[in-house]
């Protein structure tokens, strides 16, 4: 169980929002395989919401199978952030996620995002607003700081802390680095350890159980929000969750259960958003799955170019009789194929934490 304000989970983990990918479809595929509660959706423009902007009501699209659900707000107006929350808690939406994490120029020059951290009274003040205005738990999502020089993500805490906030999620990187570098594991810790009473939710690098866990042990933070292991692996919550309650990680799914599950994610966007439409997105989620097929040259060539669903059943059609050529009988990869070393370190388990390996998805904020 994970205690957010009155909000009680049944998992310390959690879907980290990346916008362009954490939609509805993603996120219900990712509840159908288990170890994920709480998910949060693509960072939604608050006035957007507040003028009813028909793409600003897409990004929060749900349903009943979606909750519980926590919807990220970006904006700098405290009364349009307040205003929003008010309606989003009107709607069922579980917590409000305030986003002050995201590096991209666009978002921190109306003081949304990562410049949210540079101002800390004026930040408390509009979270304290927000609190008071609704019941459900207000979060906030932040990075270290703006640069090295300045790491105020301890002392950001201890004051949304005091405006009432009932937790914070915390990237392990300043807005400079971006997703350069690794994971400030120590920066995390010591948002941990600023807070008195509120929970910290770690965030960054994690793409495999083992990360998870060292990230819980070696910072003190009660939870981890995973982003791109997710897309990597979207097996990583029910592993992980596995991996922490018994020390083991489960097999491997098979090449028959990745499929399955791609089909199903595909159906999923199909209907979310519409056959041409939900095919073209579908263009940049189906090389994420192909990562652990092995030989999958094929598929991603033709994959990236879809725009109906028959082009998805052709394509995947031709790739599964290419494919045969790499398989024994049971489906799976010979014992003598042997991947190029790129391919080889994406298909080990539990998943590569290289960071390398997990590059950042391209989308319409480019950096988050």
């Amino acid at each position: 169980m994970f205690q957010l304000g009155s909000l009680t989970l049944k998992s310390n983990l959690f879907l980290s929002p990346l916008a362009g990918y954490t939609n509805l479809p993603f996120r219900l595929t990712l509840r159908e395989l288990g170890g994920l509660d709480m998910a949060t959706t693509d960072l939604v423009n608050a006035r957007s919401l507040i003028e009813k902007n028909p793409k600003a009501f897409k990004l929060i699209e749900s349903n009943a199978q979606d909750r519980p659900l926590a919807v990220q707000l970006f904006g700098a107006v405290p009364e349009e952030m307040r205003d929003a929350a008010v309606y989003l808690e009107s709607i069922g939406v579980a917590s409000v996620d305030i986003n002050m994490g995201c590096p991209v120029p666009k978002v921190c020059r109306v003081g949304g995002g990562s410049a949210m951290m540079t101002e800390v009274d004026k930040t408390a003040a509009l979270v304290r607003m927000m609190v008071d205005a609704v019941k459900i738990p207000i979060t906030a999502k932040m990075r270290l700081g703006w640069d090295d020089a300045n790491l105020t993500a301890p002392d950001l805490s201890r004051a949304l802390e005091d405006a009432g906030v009932a937790g914070i999620f915390v990237h392990g990187r300043t807005r400079e680095q971006g997703f350069d570098g690794v994971v400030n594991l120590a920066g995390i810790r010591a948002v941990a350890q600023a807070v008195r009473n509120i929970p910290v939710v770690g965030n960054g690098d994690v793409t495999s159980p083992e990360a998870a866990k060292r990230m819980l042990d070696e910072t003190g933070c009660a939870g981890v929000s995973i982003g791109r292991g997710a897309f990597y692996n979207p097996w990583i919550f029910q592993q992980t969750q596995a991996y922490l309650n018994t020390g083991s990680i489960p097999p491997t799914p098979p090449f028959t259960e990745r499929i399955r599950v791609l089909r199903r994610h595909y159906d999923r966007m199909v209907e979310v958003f519409g056959e041409e439409h939900g095919s073209r997105m579908f263009r940049k989620v189906g090389p994420w799955y192909s990562k652990r097929f092995g030989p999958a040259h094929a598929f991603n060539k033709g994959i990236v170019l879809i725009a109906s669903r028959a082009d998805f059943e052709r394509v995947l059609e031709e790739y599964l009789v290419w494919r045969q050529q790499f398989v024994g009988e049971d489906g799976e990869l010979k014992p003598s194929y042997q991947p190029a070393p790129l391919i080889a370190s994406f298909m080990q388990e539990p998943a590569v934490s290289r960071r390398e390996s997990i590059p950042v998805p391209k989308g319409p904020v480019e950096l988050w």
